[in-house]
């Protein structure tokens, strides 16, 4: 049977937190990120993620409400969290298009280095214009070149991680510590997108590369993920979707030498339990509630609208108005860029849903939202979580609490015993890096 893998997604700034919840903490103070990670360590999950925000998301021009909270710097949390756990992985996102390759090369080494072979980088990419102006380089790089841009940018960032082979380091007594070549950590290189030549201050790090993740579910995003990256993250949520992606994306390994053991595929997934499966259902009509209050409805509705309907009550009919077509001035920052195609036809699919089932503003985003993933008791879940696996849907999970920082500590203490029952979980780290965990070869 194939052995099931687990990671933690810290919940702060997206769409299933549930900031009113009375279990809910600060999602900014180091205690709430010790205490997740902690939890994720002691169910012996992969790694913890944590997402970047290089911008705070903006809709009809004030702060969108689930940023309020504010974006902390992503290296600087995970080298913390370096120094209070001893096996968990440590990942986060990185972006290859407001960075440059020696100073993301030198912080992930860095961090490989302080964290003993731990770190992971989630390599995304950025055409949004409103983001980049936080950089000087708004609009700066045509949508269609991103993921140029990103392969070379992570191409580069492998050169500097491979410019010290490992053995250039030797000790003398009498002389102290010197270098063995001359040339280690020299680089040179020079492509479209980026010139530079140097030598890396950072010696090769115990992982050698940090694990690399790709969240791009475009053909443009499987391919890149096909080519370069250990794990991808999926959006499929169904046995049929995750099977489907699962196939294709673990197809176009072989045209680059690769195995299907070289690609985890690790969907994001939401949870919520109960004692029974009946009791997680009442559950989680509850939380979907906390989710979408009637502001947040109107905020969803806004973004396909691309209009102020701050006016219209979320617990009234859907606006007689069509929505906007064109570039959206509504939402800016990452809500803006996940507009639908066609948002007449979605207007229309999403009318017709609210008539035949009298459904409001709020319960109709509840609905079309829905973003709990697996609902049950415990015995149930960790049964749908391995036949999801066994049935090549998914290599396992990313789980998304929707409160911070305790959400995870049921999962830990009751669905994560019964998978170990299995035998499809670990019930003890077998390696210290990360690519142990994930069974990757070097």
């Amino acid at each position: 049977m194939k052995q099931i893998h687990l990671a933690a997604h810290f919940p702060g700034v997206n769409n299933t937190t549930v900031w009113s919840d009375p279990q809910a903490g600060s999602h900014i103070e180091f205690s709430s990120f010790v205490h997740l990670a902690q939890t994720a360590e002691r169910a012996k999950f992969d790694f913890f993620f944590l997402a970047e925000g290089l911008r705070l998301r903006e809709q009809n021009g004030l702060i969108y409400d689930l940023d309020v909270v504010g974006r902390p710097d992503t290296f600087t949390v995970l080298a913390a969290l370096a120094a209070v756990t001893d096996h968990l992985g440590l990942t986060g996102t990185i972006n290859s298009t407001f960075n440059e390759p020696y100073e993301v090369a030198r912080q992930f080494a860095s961090l490989d280095h302080l964290s003993s072979g731990r770190a992971g980088w989630n390599v995304v990419t950025s055409w949004d214009a409103f983001t980049g102006e936080n950089f000087r380089r708004g609009g700066f790089l045509p949508q269609d070149q991103r993921y140029s841009r990103a392969e070379t940018f992570l191409r580069t960032a492998w050169e500097l991680f491979d410019s010290w082979r490992g053995d250039e380091i030797i000790a003398d007594k009498q002389s102290g510590v010197f270098l063995r070549d001359a040339d280690a950590g020299t680089f040179r290189h020079r492509s479209e997108h980026f010139d530079i030549s140097g030598r890396f201050t950072v010696p090769r790090s115990p992982q050698g590369r940090p694990v690399i993740l790709q969240a791009g579910d475009s053909n443009e995003g499987r391919e890149f993920a096909a080519a370069t990256a250990d794990a991808i993250f999926s959006r499929h949520g169904t046995k049929e979707a995750g099977q489907a992606f699962y196939a294709d994306v673990k197809g176009r390994l072989a045209k680059y030498g690769r195995t299907h053991e070289q690609l985890k595929v690790l969907p994001a997934a939401t949870f919520v339990l109960g004692d029974t499966d009946a009791d997680a259902r009442e559950r989680a009509a509850v939380v979907r509630r906390q989710q979408v209050s009637g502001q947040t409805a109107i905020k969803l509705l806004e973004q396909l609208w691309n209009r102020d309907l701050s006016s219209y009550d979320p617990d009234g009919p859907l606006p007689d108005v069509d929505p906007l077509v064109g570039e959206n001035t509504v939402a800016k920052g990452r809500a803006s860029v996940r507009m639908h195609k066609d948002p007449l036809a979605t207007a229309k699919e999403w009318r017709q849903l609210a008539e035949a089932k009298n459904l409001s503003i709020r319960d109709l985003m509840i609905e079309v939202s829905a973003c709990q993933t697996f609902i049950g008791s415990a015995a149930t879940i960790a049964e749908t979580i391995n036949d999801l696996v066994q049935s090549d849907a998914a290599d396992g999970f990313i789980l998304v609490p929707h409160v911070a920082p305790g959400g995870l500590d049921e999962f830990a203490d009751t669905v994560v015993p019964l998978l170990q029952d299995r035998g499809v979980f670990r019930s003890d780290y077998t390696g210290p890096t990360l690519r142990d965990h994930l069974g990757l070869t070097t």
